[in-house]
């Protein structure tokens, strides 16, 4: 996120649990600028209640932890503490400000004050105050005006206000961190039976006294936290050379053209091309650039390599890369071929890492080699091809197509609500890897679908060599039938899943199939046309 918008802050959220003050020394070492403590007590009612009732502690104890832990190891002044999970009133503020929050976020409650009311059926689009609902009828009954929330705040501000004069305190800063003003209520805590005998004293003595030393609340340099945001180290340095390379940025600023140019690659560049694309981005948005990057790596890619790719810019490894390979990738193309003498069979190495495509919403990847865990979760929109993947492939995801022409771990289509898969099975074993909650599978049995696997089949041989690939293209008729296509219910009339016979007057709308029946594929280095993009989204 650093490297696609250098100018914007970022904040981590962490759960308030045991040991989140080791974990929030390693985000505030990543650069992080804001860090969210969110206890177990919040929650809306679209969580399971199990997770509701039992999952993360309370936020006093993740808030002071983490508040600890950041002082003790010279960090607090780098990052900003915000705390949410169950703030309700004026006295959470005090109390959470005296064990170090800065910053204080309110969901549930400014729900409730605008008309929620808890019904926890956030999930099922029956809400009955129309709050989380798209049913109009449903909309209709929602009773919350922006006034509900503006007046609830002012209560909240004006109780901070009270307890802060109460206090001997005239700005909410000079409270901030001072847990030496926190003691036991013994009343209170021999009130409730369960409570009655715990000794809270060690809970407070772990806080470090800060009452003379302030100066964690503002940065190194004496600036305000919100008026400096970090900027990524030397990870960067590849891809702020590539945003400044005269090439690039004569093709960028003239939106035409083409510019081609090879680097090489090491594991310590990371997020490669986030920068590039967030250039491209705030020049031309994430469809207006009209030009064409071509980048051929050379090397080992660190994690993220091809992050939030955009239509126009294409990019080729020669080697291999770490997890999240084209994350968040809108557009564009993503090639990742073995070195020439690499020594070993792509079809059986793994040659990218876990979560390729997280979140990918567009764009064409091919991997001639195998893919890690989670390959292609939450994919809505990217055509990716690869050669064999790990356990939980196509993990929720909901748009686009992935085809694997080799083995596949478990969990295949937990939670896919859209797209298409193909997966190459010889061994007829994918039945039993198959997460059946939600997808069927089914042998390749329209003409469409035979053609559309073809089709990025020999795509991925056109672009990677893949003799994989080769082989299934050249036995053609004998291969094709040991592939299986599995689909979720919101593809069952897809022409590519089975043939449908239309009404009079009915006009089908799905995500590979253009209007006039014919099949779409997506263009080589292109993102989806807009038209596409509300057939994927139907």
């Amino acid at each position: 996120m650093h490297a696609v918008n250098e100018n914007a802050g970022v904040s981590v959220k962490l759960v308030s649990c045991i040991g989140i003050g080791t974990v929030a020394c390693g985000v505030a070492k990543a650069s992080a600028d804001v860090i969210q403590i969110s206890g177990g007590d919040g929650g809306t009612g679209a969580s399971p209640l199990s997770s509701i009732k039992a999952a993360g502690c309370p936020w006093e104890l993740g808030l002071s932890e983490a508040h600890s832990a950041l002082l003790n190891n010279g960090l607090r002044d780098r990052v900003t503490l915000r705390v949410d999970g169950g703030i309700r009133t004026g006295r959470d503020i005090i109390a959470a400000a005296a064990m170090g929050a800065e910053e204080f976020g309110f969901g549930t409650i400014a729900m409730i004050a605008e008309g929620c009311i808890m019904a926890r059926v956030c999930h099922l689009n029956t809400c009955p105050v129309g709050v989380t609902s798209q049913k109009e009828e449903l909309r209709k009954k929602f009773p919350g005006t922006p006034e509900h929330v503006v007046n609830f705040f002012h209560f909240v501000a004006e109780e901070t206000r009270q307890l802060l004069a109460h206090l001997g305190y005239y700005k909410l800063e000079d409270l901030i961190g001072r847990s030496d003003l926190l003691t036991v209520d013994h009343q209170q805590i021999k009130r409730v039976q369960k409570t009655n005998g715990i000794d809270l004293g060690p809970f407070f003595c772990g806080i470090p006294d800060t009452s003379s030393d302030r100066s964690f609340l503002r940065t190194q340099c004496g600036k305000k936290k919100e008026q400096l945001v970090h900027i990524n180290g030397f990870s960067s340095d590849l891809d702020r050379e590539l945003s400044n390379n005269p090439d690039i940025l004569k093709v960028i600023s003239e939106n035409q053209g083409e510019a081609s140019i090879k680097v090489k690659i090491k594991n310590t560049d990371r997020s490669v091309c986030a920068m590039l694309s967030g250039s491209i981005a705030r020049a031309h948005g994430n469809r207006g650039f009209e030009g064409d990057i071509n980048i051929e790596f050379r090397g080992s890619a660190g994690q993220s390599f091809g992050a939030f790719v955009l239509p126009g810019l294409n990019i080729k490894l020669i080697g291999e890369a770490n997890d999240y390979v084209g994350k968040g990738m809108h557009g564009g193309e993503i090639v990742v071929v073995p070195n020439e003498n690499a020594g070993f069979v792509p079809s059986e190495s793994s040659i990218v890492g876990n979560a390729c495509l997280y979140g990918a919403t567009g764009g064409d990847f091919h991997a001639s080699g195998r893919a890690g865990e989670r390959f292609a979760v939450r994919n809505s929109g990217a055509y990716a091809v690869a050669e064999g993947a790990g356990d939980h492939c196509c993990e929720y995801m909901t748009g686009g197509l992935v085809a694997i022409l080799g083995s596949v771990g478990r969990n295949v289509g937990a939670g896919m609500t859209g797209g298409i898969g193909y997966f190459y099975d010889p061994e007829n074993n994918l039945e039993e890897k198959l997460n059946k909650e939600i997808v069927k599978m089914q042998r390749i049995c329209t003409p469409e679908g035979e053609a559309q696997l073809k089709a990025v089949i020999e795509r991925h041989y056109q672009k990677t060599g893949s003799e994989k690939a080769e082989l299934i293209l050249d036995n053609w008729d004998e291969e094709k039938v040991r592939f299986k296509q599995i689909y979720p219910p919101s593809e069952v009339k897809n022409p590519v899943v089975k043939p449908v016979v239309l009404a009079a007057g009915e006009t089908l709308r799905v995500s590979a199939s253009a209007p006039d029946g014919e099949m779409c594929f997506l263009p080589v280095g292109r993102s989806f046309s807009p038209e596409q993009t509300a057939r994927c989204a139907d």
